[in-house]
């Protein structure tokens, strides 16, 4: 096919001498710089030695919350759930009953409060919806496993522990 300007560029071949068609200049530029990359800081991290920084606006695993005396702040309102784009988190709320004042701080609380890590996309939302400042994503890195059940984490993994203990 023709160029619609009916210009044609002259490509000018030079001959190569003798070092160029050996090649060995390049395979000495090559190899000076592989040796400078072994001199080199490394940029990985050993990890279960080491443990890199995070940022301050990192986040992590889940943890639900207590208050001042110990108690849940979840009230089940299932605005956390609501606000999940990707549906990680499910709850089943149910009502106080007498004696149990010192275990959560409104009548109504979450009774069962499961979070699937493997559909969670860790965008924070939930964290921002929460009225009651219940749930923050200021934990670890979730850990690996090799079954799919052991990534529901339920109250049992996210309620952190009792002030008083």
């Amino acid at each position: 096919m023709e160029s619609l300007s009916n210009k044609k560029k002259q490509l000018e071949v030079k001959p190569l001498n003798f070092w160029e068609r050996a090649y060995l200049p390049a395979i000495l530029r090559g190899l000076s710089i592989t040796i400078k990359h072994f001199f080199r800081k490394p940029v990985t991290i050993s990890y279960p030695d080491e443990k890199r920084e995070f940022s301050e606006n990192f986040r992590g695993m889940h943890s639900l919350k207590r208050d001042e005396q110990g108690r849940e702040r979840c009230t089940a309102c299932g605005l956390c759930a609501l606000s999940c784009p990707a549906e990680a988190i499910t709850m089943i709320a149910a009502e106080r009953q007498k004696g149990e004042e010192h275990l959560y701080r409104e009548e109504k609380y979450a009774a069962v409060y499961e979070i699937n890590m493997l559909r969670c996309i860790f965008c924070g939302l939930c964290e921002e919806a929460c009225p009651k400042e219940a749930i923050y994503l200021d934990g670890d890195i979730v850990p690996a496993d090799y079954l799919r059940k052991d990534f529901i984490y339920g109250k049992d993994k996210l309620v952190e522990a009792p002030l008083n203990q």
